[in-house]
């Protein structure tokens, strides 16, 4: 398993229904390591830019307007397997038919206000990574609990 690295995004109906501090919980206690953080507006050009590949889809207008609705937190998550841990941690995208004991299937009824956005594969994470984050606000350093939560053969 190789070290990953994958975007996610607390959506504006995770802000709204105060659910970033369970959510964030969540990811930590799995034992994914935070290496980027912040709250931002997300723009229509921004909202443009990530979902470009949905941008001249029917249901886009309606993504657009719930993505730019209020802000979102952006992370960037490090560990073994990154992407695939929290896609399972996070579950299928509509939450009625996400099984119980993952974040959607925990919190979320709907398809669009799913609560959280994942990286679907490592371009899609590179490609997402940059369009929120610079180089500088990412951060490297050895988790002093790191040995604890993975054995180094599998790192």
């Amino acid at each position: 398993m190789a070290t990953e690295r994958s975007l996610i995004l607390f959506k504006p109906d995770c802000i709204q229904r105060r659910l970033c501090g369970q959510l964030l919980c969540r990811i930590e206690n799995k034992g994914m390591k935070l290496v980027g953080m912040k709250m931002l507006q997300v723009t229509q050009e921004l909202a443009r830019e990530h979902y470009a590949e949905h941008v001249e889809k029917p249901f886009y207008p309606l993504l657009e307007e719930f993505i730019t609705a209020a802000p979102v937190i952006a992370l960037v998550v490090e560990g073994p397997d990154a992407i695939g841990v929290m896609r399972n941690l996070l579950g299928t995208t509509n939450g009625r038919d996400a099984a119980l004991g993952t974040i959607r299937g925990d919190y979320g009824v709907s398809r669009q206000m799913n609560l959280v956005h994942g990286s679907d594969g490592p371009e899609a994470a590179a490609r997402e990574i940059d369009i929120y984050f610079r180089p500088e606000e990412l951060y490297d350093y050895t988790p002093t609990l790191g040995e604890w939560v993975c054995a180094d053969d599998e790192k």
